[in-house]
């Protein structure tokens, strides 16, 4: 079985989330990656999404936080929408006002099918596949690695493991240690920076 792995090159990275603006423009498909890498969130719980989730209808505005009862471990999560979320959201609404529309119940990111129903899991790994390959970044890329990229950026910008700990929900260490994709050529650098 393959383990989808962080995207740990930032260059390869900054690519990646330009792929549908940059190479083959697709709002939804763009906003789906700019969420995915910047909230953590499993893919089931992204397919979820729903417009009233990140849009307060009745003040008009992009939420400050999306609050969610996970899928997988039922668990209650507070996710802050930080300024990228915020611009992608923005010009994602823009977008669809031009066509169908927004509404509460309409899921954020809508599949193919006429009932409006969400994006399909396979769809997804469609979308994150295509510009993973078109750059040609190595390893296992799959709609999991969004959630693993966001780990390992935030591990690699300081932030401590026990706080990506809270963040991924996880009940143990072990579990966020093996998402964060420590390789040999980050113990090096460990060596490398740290000079007494």
């Amino acid at each position: 079985m393959n383990t989808a792995q962080p995207i740990k090159n930032w260059e390869d990275l900054e690519h990646f989330k330009r792929y549908y603006v940059d190479i083959e423009p697709n709002v939804r498909n763009h906003v789906l990656l700019a969420i995915g890498l910047n909230t953590a969130l499993r893919i089931s719980d992204l397919l979820a999404l729903q417009w009233k989730d990140v849009y307060d209808f009745s003040t008009d505005q992009i939420r400050n936080h999306i609050c969610l009862v996970e899928q997988k471990t039922k668990k209650k999560s507070s996710i802050f929408v930080n300024k990228n979320i915020r611009k992608a959201l923005g010009c994602y609404k823009q977008y669809l006002e031009n066509g169908q529309g927004i509404a509460p119940e309409r899921h954020l990111f809508c599949g193919q099918n006429q009932d409006g129903g969400p994006l399909s899991r396979s769809q997804a790994w469609r979308i994150v596949k295509k510009a993973a390959k078109y750059y040609g970044i190595e390893g296992v890329i799959s709609p999991h690695s969004m959630r693993k990229t966001f780990g390992y950026q935030a591990w690699k910008h300081g932030v401590p493991p026990a706080m990506l700990m809270e963040v991924f929900n996880h009940s143990s260490f072990w579990d966020t240690k093996r998402y964060l994709g420590i390789g040999q050529d980050d113990r090096d650098e460990v060596f490398r920076t740290i000079c007494i």
